[in-house]
C-alpha cells in the first residue's frame, strides 16, 4: 500500500477571500496531494487546511503554501482572536498509512530547513520534532506572538531551529513539526462575556490543572457576539470530547451560561465522534469495529 501523510497547515488569514482562494488553488494544484478540507474563521482570522498524499507531495505542497502565504499575508496588519506568530503559523505532519512518526519528523526538518533557506522565514520545530522538551508545546513556542517574537528570539534559549534571531518582517516565524492526529474542537457559549470563556478554558486545559491532552483558550466570536472555548484535543482517546464537553457545561452553569453549540474544525478521526455517540446513547457492550457498518466493511 502507498504511504500517506496528512498535513494541516494553519494560515493567519480568515477574512480576505482572495488570499484564501489563492491558497486553495496552490493546494489543489499540488501533485500527489488531495486537499481534503479547508475552513476559515473571520473572528479567529485564521484558515486551516487539511491535505493528504505521498510524503514527497505533501512536503512540496506545504512549502508552496508557505511561500504563497508569505507573499500575501502581512502580519503587521493582522488582528484576530487566535494567537499567531507567522503568516503560515504552523505546519504539522501526521503519519496516516504505511509511515511512522520518525519519517514525519524527518519530513518536518526538511521542510523547515527549506523554508528558511529559500524564503528566509525562521522556523521552530515542535511536538515530536522538537530538539528540546521546552519546544514540544506549540503554545510555549508561540508565546509572545508576532509582536513579541523579536524580543523572544534574543533570549539564549529561543534561537530558531532554522534561521537567524530575527523575524521575517511581514511573515514572522513558522512552527513545523510532527504529531499524532488531534481534534480541533470548539464549544460556543450563550454569553458575550469573554471572561467566562477564559475562566472555563483555564479550568479544563491541562496546563491549568484540568484534563490531560486538552489545550484551551477563550476567544470572542465578534460576528456572533458570543464567547467560545477553543480547544485542541491532542489525544481524543486519552481524554474524550464528551468528557471535556460535560465539564464545560458544568462550569458554565455556575455563571448561568448555556452551551449554544459546538464545532469541529477540519477533519477528525471517526472514533472521536463514535465515542461521543456511544456515551450519550449509553450503548452497552458497544464495539465500534464490529457494530459500525463502515468500520466493519473496511
Amino acid at each position: 500500500m502507498a504511504k500517506i501523510v496528512e498535513c494541516v497547515p494553519n494560515f493567519s488569514e480568515g477574512r480576505d477571500r482572495a488570499v484564501i482562494e489563492a491558497l486553495v488553488q496552490v493546494a489543489e494544484r499540488a501533485p500527489g496531494v488531495a486537499l481534503l478540507d479547508h475552513s476559515s474563521d473571520a473572528s479567529h482570522n485564521r484558515s486551516v487546511f487539511t491535505m493528504a498524499g505521498s510524503p514527497e507531495g505533501v512536503a512540496e505542497a506545504a512549502f508552496s503554501l508557505c511561500r504563497e502565504a508569505g507573499a500575501r499575508i502581512d502580519l503587521t496588519k493582522h488582528t484576530g482572536e487566535h494567537p499567531r506568530m507567522g503568516a503560515t503559523d504552523v505546519i504539522p505532519f501526521i503519519p496516516i498509512r504505511e509511515t511512522g512518526m520518525e519519517e514525519c519528523v524527518a519530513l518536518s526538518k526538511q521542510v523547515a530547513e527549506r523554508i528558511w533557506n529559500e524564503l528566509r522565514i525562521p522556523c521552530f520545530l515542535y511536538e515530536e520534532s522538537a530538539a528540546v522538551p521546552e519546544r514540544k508545546n506549540l503554545a510555549a513556542v508561540r508565546k509572545g506572538q508576532f509582536e513579541g517574537m523579536p524580543e523572544k528570539l534574543r533570549r539564549p534559549e529561543w534561537a530558531p531551529d532554522y534561521g537567524v534571531r530575527a523575524v521575517h518582517p511581514t511573515a514572522g516565524v513558522t512552527a513545523v513539526g510532527a504529531r499524532a492526529p488531534l481534534v480541533a474542537f470548539n464549544v460556543n457559549l450563550g454569553t458575550s462575556d469573554l471572561s467566562v470563556a477564559d475562566a472555563i478554558a483555564k479550568t479544563v486545559r491541562a496546563s491549568g490543572g484540568g484534563y490531560r491532552y486538552c489545550k484551551a483558550i477563550g476567544v470572542m466570536l465578534e460576528g456572533r457576539g458570543i464567547a467560545q472555548v477553543s480547544m485542541n484535543m491532542v489525544n481524543h482517546e486519552g481524554t474524550p470530547l464528551y468528557r471535556v464537553f460535560e465539564a464545560i457545561r458544568a462550569v458554565a452553569r455556575r455563571w448561568g451560561v448555556p452551551i449554544v453549540g459546538s464545532e469541529v474544525i477540519g477533519l477528525t478521526p471517526a472514533k472521536a465522534l463514535i465515542d461521543c455517540a456511544a456515551y450519550y446513547l449509553q450503548i452497552e457492550h458497544f464495539d465500534d469495529k464490529k457494530q459500525v457498518l463502515e468500520n466493519h466493511l473496511l
